[in-house]
C-alpha cells in the first residue's frame, strides 16, 4: 500500500479520487490513505468513521487523510480523531500544492520561535515545531467563496471499466433536506473545450463509456460566457468526439431539461436510453416542502415526453422515504409514482436529519416508520426491474464488460455471462437467454 483511496458517496466523488491519487503520487507521497467523504446522510458518515479506525488498526504507520463533503462540513469532528493525521476540503482536495511537503515537520525561524513562546508562554511546550504542524492539520477554506471550478485531466479510473467526467459542481438551490451546497458551494460549471479535451484523452485511454457527473448538471452553463446549456455542451461534445460510443448522464432535475437535450434523446443513439431523475418524492406537499422545483405531474410529463421521443428509455430514481411530516397518504403517492411511470432503477434513502438544515427541525417520522417505507419503495422498485428484465430475453444487446463475465447494457441493465475471460471496457454482443435476480443472463454473440 502505497497511496489508497477510499471513496465514499457520488460519482462526483470518484472522479474527484482519481485526481486526489495523481496529486498524491506526483507529490511523492507514500504510506498514505485518503478517505473522501460524503454528507448525504448520517449513515454515509458513520461508514466513513468506521473505515478510518479500521484503516489505523491495520496500517499503524500509515497517514491517513480525509477530506471530501463530511468533512468541509464537520472539520473539527475528525480533526479530533486520534486516528487522523490531516483533513482538507472540498477545495484543497482538487490542488496539487495541496499534497507538495504535506507531511513534514515545518522548520521555523528565530522570529517565529520567539512568536511561538510569546504565545504559549503558559504552556510547557519543548517541540514546538509539531505543535505548529498540529495547528495546520485541518485546512478547509470557505466552499462559498470558490466560484470556479477548475478542471483536471484524469487519464484512467483504477477498477473502472467506465469513465467520469466532472462538468459542474455545487448547487444554487436550497432544498430543506440538503446539506451538500454548504459541502459543495455554489454552481459554477467545467468549459466546454475543457470538457471535451478530457474527453479525448478518455478515449484515447480506451473508454468506450462516458458519464457526465456534477452535482446539479443540469444547471450546466449558467455561470460560463454566453450561458451554454448542459444539451448544448452534450451535442458540441458529441460531434467533436465522434469516436466516443456511449455518453450518460447522471442525475437530472426534471423540470430543468433545455430543448437541445431533449432533442439528443430523441436523435442521437449514443446517448445511452437510461435517465436517472433528481426525484425525492412524488407527493405534491412533500416536494413543496423540500423545496424542490416540479411537483408530482412534472415527473409524470417527463417519462412521459421522453419515451415518446426514444421508446426504450428506463428510468432511475433518488428518493428520500420519511420525510419529515409525511403521512401514509402522502407515502403512498410516492410509492404509485414508481409504478406509474415505471421506474426500475431505484436509489431509496430513509430521510436522515442533516443539522443545519430546514427539515431537521420539521416534525419527524419516527425512524422505524422511514425504514419500512424504504423497504417497500425497493420492493417496488425491485418488482418494476425484474418486469424491465423479462422484456430483454430474446433480444441482442451490445454490453460493456465491467470485470470478469459481467457487464452492462446502455440501459444500465447488468448482465452474466460466460465468457470470463473477456477483459473489462471490451464491447461485447451478447443474446439474453434469461434473467436471475437483478442480473440479465447472456451468452456471447460477438466481440
Amino acid at each position: 500500500m502505497t497511496i489508497d483511496v477510499q471513496t465514499f458517496g457520488c460519482r462526483l466523488n470518484t472522479y474527484e479520487s482519481e485526481v486526489i491519487r495523481s496529486h498524491a503520487q506526483k507529490a511523492g507521497l507514500e504510506q498514505v490513505i485518503v478517505f473522501n467523504t460524503c454528507a448525504v446522510t448520517a449513515e454515509a458518515e458513520r461508514q466513513a468513521r468506521q473505515a478510518i479506525r479500521k484503516a489505523r488498526k491495520k496500517n499503524p504507520n500509515a497517514k491517513i487523510i480525509v477530506t471530501g463533503c463530511s468533512a468541509q462540513i464537520k472539520p473539527d469532528e475528525y480533526a479530533k480523531m486520534p486516528e487522523v493525521d490531516k483533513v482538507i476540503g472540498n477545495q484543497e482536495k482538487m490542488l496539487a500544492e495541496s499534497y507538495d511537503g504535506m507531511f513534514q515537520i515545518k522548520h521555523t525561524n528565530a522570529a517565529e520561535t520567539e512568536m511561538f513562546h510569546v504565545k504559549h508562554s503558559e504552556r510547557n511546550i519543548s517541540n514546538f515545531s509539531q505543535v505548529i504542524a498540529d495547528e495546520e492539520k485541518v485546512q478547509v477554506n470557505d466552499i462559498m467563496s470558490v466560484k470556479e471550478t477548475a478542471s483536471h485531466l484524469v487519464s484512467g479510473f483504477e477498477g473502472k471499466a467506465r469513465a467520469f467526467v466532472q462538468v459542474q459542481n455545487g448547487c444554487n438551490h436550497r432544498c430543506t433536506f440538503c446539506i451538500i451546497p454548504y459541502g459543495r458551494g455554489n454552481s459554477r460549471s467545467v468549459p466546454m473545450g475543457e470538457i471535451v479535451e478530457q474527453v479525448r484523452l478518455l478515449v484515447r485511454e480506451g473508454y468506450k463509456e462516458i458519464a457526465m457527473t456534477g452535482v446539479d448538471i443540469t444547471d450546466y452553463g449558467k455561470d460560463l460566457p454566453g450561458q451554454p446549456t448542459l444539451g448544448q455542451m452534450c451535442r458540441r461534445l458529441l460531434a467533436l468526439v465522434p469516436e466516443l460510443p456511449r455518453l450518460r448522464l447522471s442525475s437530472l432535475d426534471p423540470v430543468e431539461m433545455d430543448e437541445d437535450l431533449w432533442q439528443l434523446i430523441a436523435n442521437e443513439p449514443r446517448l445511452t436510453p437510461h435517465l436517472h431523475i433528481s426525484l425525492q418524492a412524488g407527493d405534491d406537499m412533500v416536494l413543496k416542502r423540500m423545496k424542490r422545483r416540479h411537483l408530482r405531474h412534472h415527473v409524470v410529463e417527463f417519462c412521459a415526453r421522453a419515451r415518446a421521443l426514444r421508446p426504450e428509455i428506463v428510468f432511475g430514481a433518488d428518493i428520500i422515504a420519511g420525510f419529515p411530516t409525511e403521512t401514509d397518504e402522502m407515502f403512498e403517492n410516492t410509492l404509485r409514482l414508481v409504478s406509474e411511470v415505471d421506474i426500475i432503477y431505484t436509489h431509496i434513502f430513509p430521510y436522515s436529519a442533516r443539522t443545519g438544515t430546514p427539515a431537521a427541525k420539521m416534525p419527524q417520522v419516527p425512524l422505524a416508520v422511514r425504514k419500512a417505507r424504504a423497504a417497500k419503495l425497493r420492493e417496488a422498485g425491485a418488482k418494476q426491474l425484474s418486469a424491465y428484465l423479462q422484456t430483454r430475453i430474446g433480444q441482442v444487446e451490445e454490453v460493456l464488460v465491467e470485470q470478469a463475465g459481467i457487464g452492462r447494457t446502455s440501459a444500465y441493465a447488468s448482465v452474466k455471462f460466460d465468457a470470463k475471460e473477456i477483459p473489462a471496457g471490451t464491447m461485447i454482443h451478447t443474446k439474453i437467454i434469461g434473467a436471475e435476480g437483478e442480473n440479465l443472463l447472456g451468452e456471447v454473440v460477438a466481440c
